[in-house]
């Protein structure tokens, strides 16, 4: 957040605005909705959805706090509609013959043996910056996606994306790299989305429509 700063419009929209566009209310920065204290939004992130901002909320799934896991998502990604996240909290045990949850009814059905409680968990959800999340895109739980990245609509993300990959179908597998490996290492370097806003403005024509060399060479 800004802090209370005066926002300037020569520099942007302003990140702490819900609606940053005036006349589409289905654009919103996720950041500033009223989010739990376990998911953790970047500045200019924005999620798209005709359904508006509390859609976002709603495709956070199974998402319980006392399972202790953390939605992270980095600056400037762009969330299409229906992205959605699948925490922990939805997880079942596997090893035994029958994977229904009998503990979380009580009563006669909980205490009945030790490790009942042990469900799997994979850890945080970890969405870098800059990245693009496709119409319906689903993210298991646990699944780092890289800096750069690109998901494909109706993608079904099981595993770790790397950065600049773009990754397609179910389960995901890498389409292709957007950039080879000594610009991948260049680009995340450089961080652009770290930038204070006005050098940000200075450089779209590098960041959006240049090349890794113009990027390296912005100031």
């Amino acid at each position: 957040m800004t802090g209370g700063r005066r926002h300037d419009p020569r520099f942007g929209p302003d990140p702490d605005a819900l609606h940053p566009l005036a006349d589409h209310p289905r654009v919103m920065f996720v950041r500033n909705l009223p989010l739990p204290p376990s998911v953790e939004i970047g500045a200019y992130t924005y999620y798209d959805d005709p359904e508006g901002p509390e859609a976002f909320l709603r495709n956070v799934l199974y998402h319980y706090e006392f399972t202790g896991d953390r939605l992270r998502i980095g600056r400037f990604c762009a969330l299409a509609t229906g992205t959605a996240f699948l925490m922990n909290g939805g997880n079942h045990r596997t090893a035994a013959p029958s994977t229904y949850p009998f503990l979380i009814f009580g009563g006669a059905w909980a205490g009945r043996f030790e490790g009942e409680a042990d469900f799997p968990g994979r850890g945080d959800t970890v969405v870098g910056n800059d990245v693009w999340t496709g119409w319906k895109s689903t993210i298991l739980p646990g699944v780092t996606i890289g800096d750069g990245a690109i998901v494909a609509a109706r993608a079904v993300v099981t595993r770790d994306v790397p950065p600049y990959a773009v990754v397609a179908g179910n389960p995901a597998r890498i389409v292709r790299m957007r950039y080879g490996p000594r610009d991948v290492e260049r680009l995340l370097r450089l961080r652009w989305w770290d930038w204070d806003a006005e050098r940000i403005t200075r450089n779209i024509p590098a960041i959006a429509g240049g090349d890794v060399d113009a990027l390296a060479a912005a100031t």
